[in-house]
């Protein structure tokens, strides 16, 4: 213990989306840090045995620790719920932003609503939370905020109309953000993590259209018949998978962690999706190239071709 990181000790950290996934995983991460870690997420049960979770990996020395129901969609429910913490820890020093659905589909059956509830929660959730916590960290000139977006958010991807609009949305909200928080003292963070495995995307994939499914590697194509669908089927698997499954919400945890104690302002878990980050003038096309080649061998295996 007497070579514990003390970087987080004491810092009052509110989580969103802290109830499951990636949000629990950091949330656990920071606890064992010495932090004093407060979630909030709109399940009550799912809260409470999170908390139980954070509090088990607690390192003691007078730690707080707290769970809050608020839908980060109204924006009343989210001030009160920092209002309640900052009555219990403090005021926030880091903000870590998870909460976040994914509704994939065919742009076409897609409903309007899908799309408002994805930019609702997404883009607007976060929104929300930085709204609620950010006069206090202005006032004491600290502070740290990571934002989650996608490399959905960076490449566009099929199925992903409504999803990648609301992860866009966070993208160039936080680059804009990180310029007017610099000079104030304020770090911020922008995380693109790769599939990772949660609740949410395995809710996520029993919606995703065949063509989607294919370029993931979540399921096979029947034949690949032209060396460049060949290519194109396992660049895929090499782009946007970890060893052909989805990243682990611990690792992906640990990559927050260490960002936000480095002060990085681009945190992407994967080195493979980094080089593909830095390098997107040219991962553009050839993500479209990909895309191109598995959305005609996945027509093809619906019969449409």
């Amino acid at each position: 213990m007497g070579n514990r990181d003390t970087t987080f000790r004491g810092k009052n950290v509110v989580i969103t989306g802290g109830s499951s996934g990636i949000g629990k995983a950091t949330a656990k991460l920071l606890s064992g840090e010495g932090a004093n870690v407060f979630l909030v997420a709109r399940d009550e049960r799912k809260l409470a045995r999170a908390l139980e979770d954070v509090k088990a990996q607690g390192i003691g020395l007078g730690q707080r620790n707290g769970a809050f129901s608020a839908d980060v969609v109204k924006y009343q429910l989210v001030e009160d719920a920092i209002a309640a913490i900052k009555e219990v820890g403090g005021a926030c020093d880091i903000l870590i932003n998870c909460a976040g659905i994914a509704h994939p589909g065919y742009f076409e059956e897609l409903p309007l609503s899908t799309f408002r509830e994805q930019m609702d929660v997404n883009y607007f959730g976060t929104l929300h939370t930085l709204r609620a916590v950010l006069p206090d960290m202005i006032a004491q000139g600290d502070g740290h905020i990571v934002n989650i977006s996608s490399m959905a958010g960076v490449i566009g991807g099929f199925g992903y109309t409504a999803y990648a609009a609301s992860k866009f949305a966070v993208f160039g909200f936080t680059e804009a953000l990180r310029a007017e928080m610099k000079p104030r003292g304020i770090g911020v963070s922008l995380v693109l993590p790769p599939d990772t495995d949660t609740p949410q995307l395995r809710q996520e994939r029993e919606l995703q259209p065949l063509e989607l499914k294919i370029i993931t590697g979540a399921v096979k194509p029947r034949k690949l018949n032209r060396l460049s669908e060949f290519i194109a089927y396992w660049l895929a698997k090499w782009l946007l998978t970890d060893d052909g499954q989805p990243m682990s919400p611990d690792r992906v945890a640990a990559a927050i962690v260490r960002g936000i104690r480095r002060g990085d302002y681009v945190i992407i878990p994967d080195a493979t999706l980094k080089l593909a980050y830095y390098l997107r003038g040219f991962m553009v096309p050839l993500g479209n190239w990909i895309q191109d080649r598995l959305v005609t061998v996945a027509r093809r295996d619906r019969g449409v071709l």
